[in-house]
């Protein structure tokens, strides 16, 4: 099991940048894949972006590709998301999670593929 702790949200006007951290603590960050959700109260937490383990491959919803960036430093034990252009709909709690020794590609954007998740830091975006 693998501890999170998400950092870097805050309050930024459309067009703006923030960047969010996620520090893992505990088992070999090396090998965990590594996804960042959102939610929004009353709604599905939603996928937003992951990197697989081996290859450092990434993958983004949609909405967000083309804007937000999602990496990790192994060194650091920590993964990182850039979040570029922000929009007032990306406004939400921003969630960390991972899965050692990665998941099912097919499964990669599936909330029940990760076990281990940080509390979430949130991100407003004014208009």
């Amino acid at each position: 099991q693998v501890q999170l702790v998400e950092s870097g949200g805050g309050s930024v006007q459309s067009g703006g940048s923030l960047r969010l951290s996620c520090a893992a603590s505990g088992r070999s960050f090396g090998r965990y894949s590594m996804a960042w959700f959102r939610q929004v109260p009353g709604k599905e937490r939603e996928f937003v972006a992951a990197i697989r383990w081996r290859g450092g491959y990434t993958y983004y919803a949609d909405s967000v590709k083309g804007r937000f960036t999602i990496s990790r430093d192994n060194a650091k034990n920590t993964g990182y998301l850039q979040m570029n252009s922000l929009k007032p709909d990306d406004t939400a709690a921003y969630f960390c999670a991972a899965s050692y020794s990665g998941t099912i590609l097919s499964q990669i954007r599936e909330k029940l593929s990760y076990p281990d998740w940080g509390q979430g830091t949130q991100v407003f975006v004014s208009s």
